[in-house]
């Protein structure tokens, strides 16, 4: 059921600041622009990897989720890690069914990269916030 890591989510309460220190201590040189994504209350921008992305995220608005993450790690950190999934659906029925809770209701919402996407709490998940994506239908 599970596919390949897609990207692990660092929270960050400044993505120009993350950029840099990926950019010029880690040596990273594909980093994408930072945009908005309003409806989940957060700022996105992606660094690219040679197997995997980092997703940096910043509270875009006063409702964003991050805001509780970011005051108690207010330097930030790793907030979830994504995996690909063949069927968002039957994923969400998979997960569900075992017991795990799906936040959001169960109901899927379209991620940063265009693709259905649910998070699984991290009760259920050996503490670490998953979150899981139907595989792009191109290559990213």
């Amino acid at each position: 059921m599970i596919g390949k890591l897609n990207h692990v989510g660092v929270a960050t309460p400044s993505i120009e600041q993350s950029v840099a220190l990926y950019r010029d201590v880690l040596g990273a040189t594909k980093i994408g622009e930072k945009f908005a994504m309003p409806e989940q209350g957060v700022w996105v921008c992606f660094v690219d990897l040679p197997n995997s992305q980092i997703e940096l995220i910043e509270p875009h608005g006063d409702a964003s989720p991050l805001k509780s993450f970011l005051e108690k790690n207010p330097a930030g950190g790793q907030h979830h890690i994504c995996f690909e999934v063949e069927d968002i659906e039957a994923a969400r029925d998979d997960m569900q069914a075992k017991g795990a809770t799906v936040l959001n209701g169960g109901k899927p919402r379209i991620g940063a990269h265009g693709t259905p996407v649910i998070f699984v709490h991290p009760k259920n998940m050996g503490g670490v916030l998953v979150e899981l994506m139907e595989t792009p239908k191109k290559a990213h």
